[in-house]
């Protein structure tokens, strides 16, 4: 029987945090932020706060991909604290709307700065669907992308970590070259005034704390991805070691990366302008003041690589949730089967790519991942939960494993936890995030039915 191997190290491990966390967000969120913060002192002070959160997040996860490391990361970690019931939620709608929505998104997104360069990939209606759905060049593009990406990752884990590698070395690089020249070309830094003036009237009058809840999603949702590496903990090498590192190295790479490619945007472009431009494209309108139209090239030629990268390590990772959710039998048999030579899980890189070509087809991925951000963040609050009741189980027995000793060890996910339930409980009653929330909610528990007649009718092939 084929068996995953442990081959990836830690500059694979920690670009695949990097290359799965850079997406298109850092491109496109600040606009919003700035709209909610009103200042350019609020609106760096933003991406900091998150910034640190998602650090603590990945220090504390960190822990936890030491003790086990194993293949489906998150999934696991809630499956040995939690129980199945927590696991399988956690993996009905990591299928359903987390991962396969991540996937159609970027892919869509890619496909898009794509036609930016190549006019002939549009919107334009080549023909229609079943149920009036519309195809174009651009899904045309965006499943061609998809098959390709899985393709090629069904060729094994170091294949799949060698383009990773090349990615993020390639998207880094773009993301450095931003901040040059944003920082060295612009001159709106000395004329900023930074400090804290009060919020706008139409957000003061909701507090500072829901302010910053829900300026915070566009971050945060950008940041996210990070613990997809923990996905593949079955294939890396020296795991209690490497998984950390690359966790605490590639987040926080991250997160320096966005504070600084934010300063850029302002030394170029004045907050009213960041505030008001077309499509949320700040990044496009940055390049475009600087060079004219070869800057928005430029912005859509980088764009392009992120994405691709992006959308490779989640297309990587992902799939290992559902080989081990296979394992456990809480899915079908055929998602754990290894390919006899490249030890990848070739089933469940299909079923993934399946589900992600539908929403890609469908349009509807914006809309089920905005019902699902604040359900994201619940889990990983539970996630975090798991950590510190693990290390307190059998009076700390387990503590010495999980890297627990003092009382700093358990300062990442104490923090992580009050942290995260401040923006979610505010998420859950703001006017302007409370549905979406509630609906993420309801998609979520529709795992109960299922996971109940599973549990009474589970066919022999788990």
């Amino acid at each position: 029987m084929a068996e995953m191997k442990r081959t990836l190290g830690l500059a694979s491990a920690a670009a695949i945090v990097i290359g799965s966390m850079v997406g298109s967000g850092i491109f496109l969120v600040t606009p919003k932020s700035a709209v909610l913060m009103g200042n350019p002192g609020w609106l760096i002070l933003l991406w900091v706060i998150t910034g640190i959160v998602t650090i603590l997040g990945a220090t504390s996860y960190g822990k936890l991909a030491a003790y086990m490391p194993e293949a489906g990361g998150q999934y696991v970690f809630l499956r040995r604290a939690w129980g199945n019931i927590p696991a399988f939620l956690y993996g009905w709608v990591f299928f359903w709307v987390i991962q396969t929505g991540f996937i159609a998104a970027v892919a869509v997104a890619f496909s898009r700065y794509l036609g930016v360069l190549l006019p002939a990939i549009s919107t334009e209606t080549l023909f229609m669907l079943p149920m009036g759905i519309p195809f174009n060049t651009e899904k045309l593009i965006a499943v061609v992308t998809l098959l390709s990406l899985t393709w090629f990752n069904t060729r094994g884990a170091e294949a799949g970590a060698l383009l990773q590698n090349i990615f993020t070395s390639l998207k880094v690089l773009a993301l450095i070259a931003l901040i040059a020249i944003g920082l060295s070309m612009g001159q709106e830094l000395g004329h900023i005034s930074w400090a804290l003036t009060p919020l706008p009237d139409e957000i003061a009058s909701a507090g500072l704390l829901s302010a910053i809840a829900v300026a915070a999603v566009g971050p945060l949702f950008s940041s996210d991805a990070w613990n997809y590496v923990t996905f593949i903990g079955g294939e890396v090498k020296n795991p209690s070691q490497t998984l950390p590192k690359a966790l605490v190295l590639g987040a926080s790479t991250v997160v320096c990366l966005y504070v600084l490619v934010n300063l850029a945007y302002l030394n170029v472009l004045p907050l009213d302008v960041i505030k008001s431009v077309p499509d949320d494209k700040v990044a496009a309108a940055m390049m475009t003041t600087l060079f004219g139209s070869l800057g928005g090239k430029l912005i859509a030629a980088i764009i392009l690589v992120s994405t691709f990268g992006c959308l490779n390590g989640m297309i990587l990772s992902g799939a290992r949730v559902f080989y081990a959710m296979a394992q456990d039998g809480l899915l079908f048999k055929p998602f754990a089967a290894l390919h006899p030579t490249t030890q990848s899980p070739n089933i469940s890189l299909w079923a993934q790519c399946a589900w992600g070509i539908v929403l890609a087809l469908s349009g509807n991925y914006g809309l089920l991942l905005d019902y699902i951000i604040f359900t994201a963040l619940v889990f990983y609050i539970v996630t975090m939960a798991g950590l510190l009741k693990l290390a307190r189980h059998n009076n700390g027995e387990l503590a010495p494993r999980l890297n627990m000793h003092t009382l700093w060890d358990y300062a990442p996910p104490v923090l992580y936890i009050i942290a995260a339930s401040i923006l979610s409980a505010y998420m859950l009653l703001s006017a302007s995030t409370q549905t979406t929330s509630v609906i993420g909610v309801a998609i979520t528990l529709t795992g109960l039915p299922v996971y109940w007649l599973w549990q009474q009718y589970r066919p022999a092939s788990a």
